[in-house]
């Protein structure tokens, strides 16, 4: 933990539990992150990132109006959207594979399970700076490749290449 210096990063924390707010913020804290904006739902999350530049969103799924899944969607889609690119951590309760598989064809970069330990946070964190995954655009989806491992049995018609103009040509 001492080897990252976050004291430049800006958070967003984005919950509707205050507990859960001022927990993932106190880990960020520990981290060495100054600068974390917290709100309760999806409005003013949308809101202060229009207002303020943030480095990486943290984001509970289940909220009153704006759901976490629907704000990930107006991040990536939305024309208005101050930073389409920017890195968001899912942290929900909401475990099962299916809603694992919602959240990244949303968009999100990564995803914890509720509780939140320092160490799956600190890892998370570390993933969305160092290791950033590209972004990709299909008719259906912008957001970070949801491809972790190489998927070289995959033939489909989004089927990607190390050569853009090899890709156009099959």
């Amino acid at each position: 933990m001492n080897d990252y210096r976050f004291d430049r990063l800006k958070v967003l924390v984005v919950d509707d539990n205050v507990h859960m707010r001022k927990l993932v913020s106190t880990i960020l804290q520990a981290f060495g992150v100054v600068q974390i904006t917290e709100v309760d739902n999806g409005e003013r999350a949308w809101a202060a990132l229009r207002e303020f530049n943030h480095d990486v969103v943290v984001l509970d799924w289940v909220m009153e109006g704006m759901s976490g899944l629907e704000l990930i969607r107006m991040i990536r889609a939305n024309p208005q959207a101050p930073n389409p690119f920017v890195p968001v951590i899912m942290l929900t309760g909401h475990t099962s594979l299916d809603h694992v598989r919602q959240a990244r064809d949303a968009g999100v970069n990564e995803f914890i399970a509720k509780p939140v330990s320092v160490k799956t946070m600190m890892s998370r964190l570390v993933a969305v700076i160092e290791h950033p995954r590209p972004f990709v655009r299909t008719q259906g989806y912008f957001g970070p490749c949801r491809r972790r491992r190489g998927a070289d049995e995959y033939r489909g018609p989004e089927r990607r290449s190390e050569n853009p103009k090899q890709q156009a040509a099959e």
